[in-house]
């Protein structure tokens, strides 16, 4: 080895040990790809189906949405997700890629990543050989290897998961050893006696943040998904279905800006039949996740209602026109639950409150221009009723 060689082998060396000391990035946390069920082959970019090397004979994991087993949930993030299912035959899907890095040994991390549950998950029974549902709440399992699919240490561990919106669970870990693979796996939760059929669907996976040590992780309402903290093997606790915790709520959330946003939403200018369009209100592209700065918009309706018990609004979401109806159908009504959860979860009677999708039905603009299709892309209040 001649001396310039030396250095810079020595070099590359420091470097790689450096950026080895911080964050830790996954490739394709969202799972974006084509929509496919897994009944032949499971090919995501950056992730591996373990099931080759486990469970050969059994079918692959789905990647939705696409109506397979009567799943029709919505992406948390992105255009598609992974859903993962655990079997009475004892066999259970699993997920694996080899990390832009290594997590070190003795350093602190945080990892999030968005779980689900659909109402309807429909297959065939390994044991019986008849249809049935695969909703019996499984758990996530979150492990570093030295290898694809090679579990080494448990990383993390999530409760069960029985809730059909999503939300963010997150975990501070501090691992053993240097890896470089991960592996996310579907398995029962414990302690069981018999092996049972069941699903989680997962979305939007961080990279592997580093952290003091020291420092306590604060839950963030990220969008409109609870957050669960949880340090590594931990049982999360339960929390109210379809509701935001208002006690988890960020600071920002709760304090109303400072330049009305909505000047139309006065009780003195409103009558039954009004229309408003929520300004400054954004979710991310084809999904129902509201950003954190939509909630000083958020935070006029809710004072407006608590102020004006009186009044009756119903919550309606609409799409630009380009797909199909189905798809527009169930993102717009999904957004405009997302705003009524919300407002619920602040304490707003629902009497008072009711949501609908119009789907690409109504539009206000041209769809051949992205300004148009912007456009039309909002959630209206309509007044129903002032009593």
């Amino acid at each position: 080895m001649n001396v310039k060689f030396s250095i810079f082998f020595i070099f590359i060396m420091a470097i790689d040990g450096l950026f080895g000391q911080g964050n830790v990035a996954i490739t394709n946390g969202s799972f974006e790809d084509t929509p496919r069920k897994g009944e032949e082959f499971f090919s995501v970019t950056g992730w591996y189906d373990c099931g080759r090397l486990n469970f050969p004979n059994e079918s692959p994991p789905d990647l939705h949405p696409g109506g397979f087993w009567s799943n029709n949930l919505l992406p948390s993030d992105g255009k598609s997700y992974v859903g993962l299912v655990i079997r009475d035959n004892e066999s259970y899907e699993s997920i694996s890629q080899r990390l832009n890095g290594a997590i070190v040994a003795g350093n602190c991390y945080l990892f999030t990543i968005d779980l689900a549950r659909s109402s309807k998950y429909m297959s065939t029974s390994r044991i019986s050989d008849k249809e049935i549902n695969y909703v019996t709440p499984a758990v996530i399992k979150i492990f570093a290897g030295s290898g694809m699919c090679y579990e080494v240490e448990l990383l993390g561990e999530s409760r069960a998961i029985d809730h059909e919106d999503w939300r963010t669970y997150q975990f501070k870990f501090t691992p053993k050893a240097d890896y470089k693979f991960i592996t996310i796996e579907a398995s029962w939760k414990k302690p069981i006696s018999n092996a049972y059929c069941g699903h989680v669907l997962i979305d939007n996976l961080s990279d592997f943040q580093i952290m003091d040590c020291a420092a306590t992780v604060v839950p963030v309402v990220n969008k409109d998904k609870q957050a669960i903290t949880s340090d590594k093997k931990d049982e999360l606790p339960p929390h109210k279905r379809g509701r935001v915790d208002k006690a988890r709520l960020p600071e920002e959330a709760s304090q109303m800006p400072k330049v009305k946003v909505l000047e139309e939403l006065d009780i003195k200018k409103i009558k039954v039949g009004s229309i408003i369009e929520v300004k400054n209100l954004y979710f991310k592209a084809d999904t129902t996740s509201i950003d954190l700065q939509s909630y000083g918009v958020l935070d006029e309706i809710y004072a407006f209602l608590k102020a004006n018990k009186n009044v009756t609004i119903e919550i309606g979401g609409h799409t630009n026109g380009l797909p199909s109806h189905d798809y527009c159908d169930r993102l717009s009504k999904a957004r405009a639950k997302a705003v009524y959860d919300y407002l619920i979860g602040r304490g707003i009677d629902e009497a008072s409150l009711s949501f609908r999708g119009y789907g690409k039905r109504k539009s206000i603009a041209s769809d051949a221009t992205q300004e148009g299709r912007l456009k039309n892309q909002r959630v209206e209040l309509k007044i129903i009723s002032i009593q």
